[in-house]
């Protein structure tokens, strides 16, 4: 299991098409850190199943819409 995998899990409960997240509350759902990186990069968002943190949305049919690194919010869309 990914470290990810509770926030796809979370994405699969919504019941709604679209979900702001502050990274506080991903890091919450995860219940551990983000990396510099997905505070410093709005690429580490980027809907890319390479990547372990996008799979975990991704395969729970959700993709990223929209990031604000300033205001450290992201927003998920059901695919």
């Amino acid at each position: 299991m990914s470290k990810y995998e509770p926030l796809g899990e979370y994405l699969r409960k919504q019941t709604t098409k679209r979900a702001t997240l502050s990274f506080k509350d991903v890091e919450g759902i995860i219940g551990d850190a983000l990396p510099d990186s997905a505070r410093n990069h709005r690429a580490w968002w980027a809907n890319d199943p390479k990547h372990v943190e996008a799979k975990a949305w991704l395969d729970a049919g959700w993709k990223s819409a929209s990031v604000s690194l300033m205001e450290e919010r992201v927003v998920f869309f059901r695919d």
